[in-house]
């Protein structure tokens, strides 16, 4: 249908997982895709792959933002996907009673200001042709409380509030700049791996860390990236400053037959 075709678009974090799906999904609808990432090896290997342009990007780094302005000085579309979970290292304490100082700035660095810089490069990018549309991806963790992982879960609630206030201002601009955020829970992307493993047991594990959701099952990158696209798209022109969650009902309420 090439719903994207003639825009321009940027997807940080897109190396793998969700954001390489959304890029995919986006060329695959006539886009412009520039692929930024951290990890330039994977980076460079995707963005062959589908046909895009790549450039290293460490999403909280404002001088890093700026330098962007040669390769997409006018855009159409920004998603925010780029993010950590602070547990990339190893096991470290992310509790409120115990996580530090350090850890917390980290992920808040990276989640929220990465979200907070990629908004304001995307406004200052559009306002010229006074439409485009931003997108955010947040997580099921940011609407609710996550104890073990403190730092992520506000990060990520930090996340939506931002999201109503670029729709917010774009809008008393004037200009038609949308602004929306996606909420997934379990996606199935690499993260997970160390979790599930490659033995016999691997398909119980799933089941077990799923066992909550209504579904009953992980949810796909593809399946992002067409929420992703939706928003992207004309087709969702008069939205802006909306929440979507992609949690396979895990935020309505337990599927469980009730008892007799």
């Amino acid at each position: 249908m090439h719903r994207l075709e003639h825009k321009t678009a940027l997807i940080t974090g897109a190396a793998r997982g969700i954001g390489a799906a959304i890029a995919e999904a986006f060329r695959e609808e006539g886009a412009r895709v520039i692929l930024t990432d951290v990890d330039d090896e994977d980076g460079r290997a995707t963005a062959e792959a589908i046909g895009a342009d790549y450039h290293h990007l460490d999403v909280s780094s404002e001088t890093a933002w700026d330098r962007l302005v040669e390769v997409a000085p006018q855009l159409d579309v920004l998603v925010n996907n780029a993010g950590i979970t602070g547990f990339e290292n190893g096991t470290t304490t992310h509790d409120p009673e115990h996580v530090s100082l350090n850890d917390w700035h980290r992920v808040h660095d990276v989640n929220l200001g990465g979200t907070m810089l990629g908004c304001r490069f995307a406004i200052r990018a559009m306002k010229a042709q006074g439409t485009g549309s931003i997108i955010n991806i947040s997580s099921r963790s940011g609407l609710v409380g996550i104890p073990g992982a403190a730092a992520y879960a506000s990060s990520k609630a930090a996340i939506l509030n931002h999201t109503r206030s670029v729709a917010l201002y774009c809008a008393q601009q004037g200009w038609q700049i949308r602004c929306n955020a996606i909420a997934p829970a379990a996606i199935l992307t690499d993260i997970w791996e160390p979790m599930l493993g490659d033995g016999p047991d691997r398909q119980d594990r799933m089941a077990d860390l799923v066992a909550d959701t209504p579904l009953k099952r992980f949810g796909q990158p593809a399946e992002v990236a067409a929420i992703a696209l939706m928003l992207a798209s004309d087709e969702a022109a008069y939205m802006t400053g909306e929440i979507l969650t992609l949690d396979g009902g895990l935020l309505v309420g337990s599927a469980a037959s009730p008892g007799s």
